[in-house]
């Protein structure tokens, strides 16, 4: 049986060696003539719209192969047809966890034959948007993001259409937006909690700017503990760098109301309070118990160990992901985003004053 499309006289093609294209980029024609077949053949192979002899096949991968030829996937795109690319904002990738978001997008793109377009934001919410739009230009399939500050995040379903968007970490303001949360306040509660049962009546929160959802909710989680154990709150925002955390530290131990006890938001704030803890030459928990909201690689070998809300950065990744492709299979554009909040564990170690060799966790 004849394939359709072979050459325009309805015979195969006359084979033609590699060393003819050498000089420059090979073409879906070229693969065609190498192969024996019709351009419409390699496209059908390509794009796995219609069966295929498995022998034709065959022949038709040994050309690509040998050929090194590559699809203009932009052209594709242009054509109707899926672009196999998505794209990834996130904030910035020095910090571990969105370094760790970042892996896990990635990985379950492989899984589904994609590749990733990363970009950062750089907490912008202007930048964000222009990083958004030129996305879209390249006409990506989807698009998952940790999005910069809430309050002025321009991007909506408006900006992306049809395109399917997933939100991580943080939400954006247009409900019908997938979003992929963690239990930040109750994460932050727990953990306060469990510094109040280790006698402590004065418990600093340093962290970054309450602008950022996951920061207000875990001041949010601090607060609770604290009014809930009719104990007052002592909070600083601006761990933004290691300058302004040591200064701010500072000044807070110094008298007679000096806290006893820190939590820190983030990652980022926990490096530049651990730092600036260090430089002032306060030792843990002997002067001073100190928690951290997200757990790194290196929390478990520092002197002491960190005591921290481990929250599961990988996870997140994991199911924002699948869930943008789930809506780029089923072509979907929801009226109302779904909302998945996933758990948080404490890992205590001996940072807060905890006496016990091993971590325990509490789910």
């Amino acid at each position: 049986m004849t394939e359709v499309g072979e050459s325009q006289a309805g015979g195969k093609a006359k084979p033609r060696g590699k060393a003819q294209v050498a000089h420059r980029k090979p073409t879906m024609s070229d693969v065609a003539r190498l192969a024996g077949v019709g351009t419409m053949t390699v496209s059908r192979v390509l794009n796995g719209t219609v069966p295929v002899a498995e022998e034709t096949a065959r022949r038709v991968q040994t050309a690509i192969s040998q050929l090194n030829y590559r699809p203009n996937e932009l052209a594709r795109a242009f054509r109707g047809q899926k672009s196999k690319s998505i794209g990834l904002i996130i904030p910035y990738l020095y910090d571990p966890f969105f370094a760790n978001c970042a892996h896990a997008v990635t990985t379950v793109a492989k899984e589904h034959g994609y590749s990733v377009i990363i970009t950062t934001s750089n907490e912008d919410p202007e930048t964000e948007y222009a990083e958004a739009d030129q996305m879209l230009q390249r006409n990506v399939d989807g698009v998952v993001v940790i999005p910069a500050s809430l309050s002025h995040s321009r991007l909506t379903r408006t900006l992306f259409g049809k395109t399917p968007v997933v939100a991580f970490d943080r939400p954006v303001s247009d409900p019908t937006v997938d979003v992929v949360l963690v239990q930040n306040t109750a994460g932050a509660r727990r953990i306060v909690e469990h510094l109040i049962e280790h006698g402590h009546q004065r418990i600093a929160f340093m962290g970054l700017s309450r602008s950022l959802f996951t920061i207000n909710a875990r001041f949010m989680g601090y607060r609770r503990a604290l009014q809930e154990a009719g104990l007052h709150e002592d909070s600083f925002f601006g761990c933004g760098s290691q300058g302004e955390t040591l200064t701010s530290l500072k000044e807070k131990l110094k008298g007679l109301n000096a806290p006893t006890a820190i939590l820190t938001s983030n990652t980022l704030a926990t490096r530049y309070v651990l730092s600036s803890l260090l430089h002032l030459g306060v030792k843990m928990p002997s002067d001073i118990a100190f928690a951290g909201f997200d757990d790194f690689d290196m929390a478990e070998f520092t002197s002491p160990p960190l005591t921290v809300v481990r929250q599961p950065a990988q996870e997140m990744g994991r199911v924002a992901t699948s869930l943008l492709f789930d809506r780029i299979e089923r072509g979907e554009v929801p009226q109302t985003g779904n909302r998945i909040v996933l758990p948080v564990e404490i890992v205590l170690r001996r940072s807060c004053g905890c006496k016990h060799r091993l971590p325990v966790v509490i789910h």
